[in-house]
């Protein structure tokens, strides 16, 4: 089988990377069409993915000219592609994969998660074969959607496929047993992010010093504007793809950007979200909560007075590996839901018993 996956942003690369060596390995033709977005294409290397690139990345500041030019020279590279390719199944999100699909007449497989624009939604809907998302996710995309326990990053941090390097703390540079945090600074450039404001650089700031005083901190700065120099605080340098062991490995989280803290809750660590001006109402975020694995907070001062209680907190890690162990271990591995999808041509119908159990039609979860 050929088979034609989409990965537009480095999280989507995580989401495809087991799924794609796992169907490599089992003698099918994978073409990943990738987006230069971030350290997308970093991380498609790393891993050593079959992998095209139809364009860049068009932040929110681009001109209508300047994103409609982008967008068709785009879709014109995505067309070449898969015609060339001639896909029997597409995997992706949004516009892109629908029009992969439609042109190849191949079974098109949305994976999607509770993102809050519905565009993406609205575009490729009509075109999907099948859409797989969460359980907890809180739209019903009609007759083709079908849930899962678990999350999107299921696929790259379920205990079954992801075993933390346990030497993260000499690539940084650090103590085997010192501890330390990680704050993530969003850049606000994506679509679903236009209108949002995080931290503001006054107080990217003033948690930096306040959180230095206690521990070891590691900046991972989107946007790349906030400087250091003279702040208790190092840039958060390692390769992109070390990021989730990383994050297994600090005692704290800390960011206004969603799939980090949703990452981290994942992996047992300590993850505290503000919210800022989005008051969308996330399902993935709503669960996490409830399993006491990610706490999200609407005010500065409520966000950094819980992080500097948690920094001084030497029993917080262990809290949150028991519940992440009791939680994480019996959701579902969705690599596994990937590879048995992609090998069924894209249909639930055709999943074997034992992979068609770990789904369900959307419109029999009570929401």
């Amino acid at each position: 089988m050929r088979i034609l996956v989409f990965t537009n942003t480095p999280a989507h690369v995580h989401l495809y990377r087991h799924a794609v060596a796992r169907l490599e390995e089992r003698g099918h033709e994978v073409c990943v069409l990738g987006r230069e977005a971030g350290c997308t294409t970093d991380l498609l290397e790393f891993y050593g993915m079959p992998y095209r690139t139809y364009g860049e990345h068009v932040p929110e500041t681009a001109s209508r000219l300047e994103f409609g030019t982008a967008l068709a020279s785009q879709f014109a590279r995505i067309a070449r592609a898969t015609l060339e390719f001639q896909p029997d199944v597409v995997f992706g999100r949004g516009p892109y994969a629908a029009a992969a699909g439609t042109l190849a007449r191949a079974p098109t497989v949305l994976v999607l998660d509770d993102e809050p624009t519905d565009f993406n939604h609205t575009i490729s809907r009509p075109f999907a074969d099948t859409i797989l998302s969460p359980s907890v996710t809180r739209r019903d995309l009609g007759d083709a959607h079908y849930t899962f326990d678990g999350f999107v990053e299921c696929a790259s941090l379920h205990p079954e496929v992801f075993d933390p390097d346990s030497t993260v703390h000499e690539y940084l540079g650090i103590d085997a047993d010192e501890p330390y945090a990680i704050l993530r600074f969003n850049a606000l450039e994506a679509l679903h992010d236009a209108g949002l404001e995080g931290f503001t650089p006054s107080q990217r700031r003033d948690l930096i010093d306040r959180l230095g005083e206690r521990l070891t901190v590691f900046v991972s700065d989107e946007g790349g504007t906030l400087d250091l120099a003279d702040l208790p605080a190092r840039p958060y340098d390692l390769h992109p793809a070390l990021i989730h062991d990383a994050m297994a490995g600090a005692s704290l989280l800390v960011a206004d950007t969603g799939t980090m803290v949703t990452e981290a809750g994942l992996l047992g660590t300590p993850a505290l979200r503000y919210r800022g001006t989005d008051d969308h109402v996330y399902g993935e975020f709503q669960e996490l909560e409830r399993q006491g694995l990610v706490e999200q907070f609407d005010t500065y001062a409520e966000v950094r007075d819980r992080a500097l209680a948690l920094a001084g907190d030497g029993t917080a890690a262990d809290r949150w590996q028991r519940r992440r162990e009791a939680y994480v271990t019996d959701l579902v591995n969705l690599t596994n839901l990937l590879v048995d999808v992609a090998e069924a041509r894209g249909s639930v119908d055709r999943l074997d018993p034992s992979s068609r159990r770990v789904v369900r039609p959307r419109s029999v979860v009570s929401r």
